[in-house]
């Protein structure tokens, strides 16, 4: 599936009330109801496909799911004044329930959960040849995968939220709010049913679909969340295993169009460079960009600039510092612009966008976001949202990682060292490895349980940085009693931010929501 132009459909039932029983009989031709559709492999499909639209939608991974999880990291800082107030708050904690940017996000996810719901619910009750079985499976374990990501995201943000297996017909089949742990339970549930049915690869025609190692990549990330590490490792020594995965020489060949649905990347969101349409669920097929590179990149927005914190992380002649960030002095555009502070010409020499600044060995330079800027190979010319980078959702490295921390817990030391070494061994990387002087002297021996969990949040810290991974990281090492030393989030006060408050919107459609059923420390 590179880059398949979704289309989305929209099922709409209408009901006409009336004392005549002619006219209850009537029915809109023009309009296709539920119980007309579903009933064949390719309604099924293209269904399917409409749940991943919602993915590359302006609600998800097309601007609001980046934002939502840097925005809670401690990864960013803001470029300048010109950052929205809705993500202000989320940057500096003064958000409420009312915050925009949380509410489309939340109500993004729960579009995924109908629309899978509508296929797998159709999809389990279509009967087919013995011969298009197998699709059929497939299709209902792409959307059983897709639910389960939603519900993962869900949980981790929000905590509990409402159950749903099927589709409400009205407002009276509303769902109460479920616990955290039960959420967890249902996305796991579905990333095991999807992967026990899910191709481990796929034809160039359906590249960009939910694969074993993504729904297994899941269950890791899910088990995670809930501190079982033995359940973890087994789901994530399950995508090493099934051997199509393995780390990309070049670093930087992960954020680049050229290099796509590379042997790194475990589950990517596809983009064309037909324009961004700033639509919600991801509908209609002539915009399918996303909006990252104008948002972040040093010749376009500049709304999010890397924090002082992430910066100083790198380690001295770290080359993932160089291919994740743009500095003052840099060329562009395969090497025909130059970026400066001030002064620029606008034509060959260009100005870094956004007035603020990140410290760097002590002294302020304006460093931006280098991570899907379109930037390595045109210059956008100060506006441009025809991007088409694919977005790397998770990659091999992520999974390498995090069975070091697995290691950690519940195997041996010399696994998790080794894991981590795979990653700075990488042909572009060529970072000394820990268990070694240079790492002890660099702050990072290895020699106790506590040592190799600093080793891999440091790690994991640079090696993923700006890749939105870094928020639900800080939520479950929190949750799990795993951080050490002060919060990583600076406004972080225990029984407020350890979850999004639930949007205003849930209470005011959802009956069975009363202000008791608010997150701790927000009042409705």
């Amino acid at each position: 599936m590179k880059k398949v132009l979704l289309l989305t459909i929209v099922l709409v039932s209408t009901i006409i009330v009336s004392c005549n029983e002619t006219l209850l009989d009537t029915k809109n031709p023009n309009v296709i109801t539920s119980d007309a559709f579903y009933t064949t492999l390719d309604q099924i499909g293209t269904s399917v496909n409409a749940i991943y639209a919602v993915f590359q939608g302006n609600r998800l991974v097309g601007r609001e799911y980046f934002f939502i999880h840097d925005l809670r990291s401690d990864e960013m800082k803001a470029g300048g004044g010109q950052l929205e107030v809705p993500r202000a708050q989320l940057l500096n904690g003064s958000h409420t329930y009312t915050n925009s940017v949380s509410s489309d996000v939340y109500k993004g996810l729960f579009t995924m959960v109908h629309r899978a719901n509508a296929v797998i619910v159709g999809g389990g009750a279509l009967k087919v040849s013995a011969a298009d079985q197998p699709l059929l499976d497939r299709y209902i374990a792409e959307a059983k995968f897709l639910r389960g990501f939603a519900y993962y995201t869900l949980g981790a943000l929000w905590g509990g939220v409402p159950l749903y297996d099927r589709s409400g017909a009205d407002f009276s089949d509303a769902k109460p709010r479920s616990t955290q742990a039960e959420t967890f339970a249902f996305a796991l549930a579905d990333a095991n049913a999807a992967s026990a049915v899910l191709p481990t690869t796929y034809g160039a025609a359906d590249l960009g679909r939910a694969s074993k190692g993504a729904a297994l990549t899941l269950a890791g990330k899910i088990n995670l969340c809930i501190g079982d590490y033995a359940a973890a490792k087994t789901a994530l020594e399950a995508v090493k295993n099934l051997g199509v995965y393995s780390l990309v020489g070049n670093y930087f060949n992960n954020f680049t169009e050229e290099a796509e649905y590379n042997s790194e990347s475990v589950f990517e969101v596809g983009f064309l460079d037909t324009g961004y349409g700033w639509d919600a669920s991801g509908n209609g097929t002539s915009a399918d960009s996303w909006v990252r590179s104008q948002e972040y990149s040093a010749v376009g927005w500049a709304n999010l600039i890397p924090s002082d914190k992430l910066i100083a992380e790198y380690e001295d002649d770290d080359p993932r510092l160089t291919d994740s960030f743009w500095f003052p002095g840099d060329k562009f555009a395969n090497g025909t612009r130059t970026l400066v502070t001030s002064g620029g010409d606008g034509k060959t020499i260009i100005n870094i966008a956004g007035d603020n600044s990140t410290s760097f060995k002590g002294s302020n330079e304006k460093i931006r976001w280098k991570k899907y800027s379109i930037m390595y190979k045109t210059d956008p010319g100060g506006f441009n949202v025809n991007v088409g980078i694919n977005y790397r959702l998770w990659r091999y490295a992520d999974v390498l990682m995090l069975l070091a921390e697995c290691e950690n817990e519940v195997g041996t030391a010399a696994n998790a060292i080794g894991y981590l070494n795979q990653i700075r061994n990488r042909a572009s990387v060529s970072m000394p490895n820990y268990g070694t002087a240079a790492m002890d002297n660099a702050g990072f021996p290895v020699s106790s349980k506590a040592e190799i969990l600093k080793a891999i949040q440091h790690e994991r810290f640079i090696e993923l940085a700006g890749e939105e991974i870094r928020n639900i990281d800080i939520l479950r090492w929190r949750a799990n009693g795993k951080l050490t030393g002060p919060d990583p989030i600076s406004y972080f006060q225990p029984n407020k931010y350890e979850l999004l408050p639930i949007p205003q919107d849930e209470f005011n459609t959802n009956a069975k929501f009363t202000p008791a059923s608010q997150n701790p420390g927000y009042t409705n």
